[in-house]
């Protein structure tokens, strides 16, 4: 993204354009929905936005629905799971100037299956040197240049809740809240974006005024956008795609037969 396009990636008459890589990530503001709502279609979605109305983007089994409404107050992101085995019904909600690219961690992995490991939503936040306060109530992680926070809040005799946010304290910020029964695979996928070190990029205009930010300009081609945007897509369908045909592919479960005998059944059970 730091690279200076090369003339000969430049179609005839393409202008570039100045944009910013910006830092801290969690400081950029909102930047395009599509960079969350493309990538969900490409991964079987269905969108069921009205036409100038709010995003409004559904699971391909019905479960899971991601909003975001710029207009009705207070604005934003809200992300609903139905209950469904052992899962609980649970929601997140981000604030309207929540950087996609954060929102993206947590919808992105809705696409995916969970991992083996055991989710540590702090892992993310203690590699990147997030520090822990011994001042506040409530375990709490907050970034080196303290703008932005993660904290585990738990009322006795309540629900124990996830909130996160960022504050430059010059009127730019955002926050969120996840719900006491949302996946903790989830609330880790949001806190390594809401961690991670890369700038994300802004276009000319669309960058905060803050002195609590750094930029770097860059040039920009078009087609040079077009090619990023388009290689996350390509990646989301390949992704899809394997999922769809490991599911296809394995072999069916083995059932019991009505006359095994005893040997057989200890077998069976192991």
């Amino acid at each position: 993204m730091k690279r200076r396009p090369s003339r000969n990636s430049r179609r005839p008459g393409e202008q570039a354009q100045q944009h910013y890589l910006v830092r801290p990530r969690t400081l950029a503001g909102g930047g395009d929905v599509r960079h969350v709502s493309e990538f969900l279609r490409a991964c079987g979605w269905r969108d069921k936005s009205r036409k100038g109305g709010p995003l409004f983007m559904e699971s391909p089994d019905r479960t899971i629905r991601v909003a975001f409404d710029p207009y009705g107050p207070p604005g934003g992101w809200m992300i609903h799971g139905s209950a469904k085995g052992h899962q609980d019904e649970w929601w997140a909600r981000f604030g309207l100037y929540t950087p996609v690219e954060i929102v993206a961690g947590l919808t992105d992995a809705l696409t995916q299956p969970p991992s083996a490991h055991a989710p540590n939503v702090w892992a993310p936040l203690w590699e990147q040197n997030w520090d822990r306060p011994s001042s506040t109530e409530h375990v709490t992680a907050t970034s080196p240049e303290g703008s932005s926070w993660m904290q585990y809040h738990q009322v006795p005799g309540g629900d124990a809740n996830w909130w996160a946010g960022a504050n430059d304290g010059q009127g730019n910020g955002w926050t969120a809240q996840f719900s006491s029964s949302t996946p903790m695979r989830l609330v880790e996928a949001f806190s390594a974006a809401l961690a991670s070190p890369e700038p994300v990029m802004r276009p000319l205009g669309r960058v905060p005024h803050s002195t609590r930010i750094r930029t770097t300009s860059v040039s920009v081609l078009p087609s040079q956008l077009a090619a990023w945007q388009q290689a996350r897509l390509v990646a989301a369908r390949a992704a899809t795609w394997a999922q769809m045909t490991a599911r296809t592919s394995r072999p069916p479960a083995a059932t019991s037969h009505p006359h095994t005998g005893a040997a057989g059944g200890a077998r069976a059970r192991r």
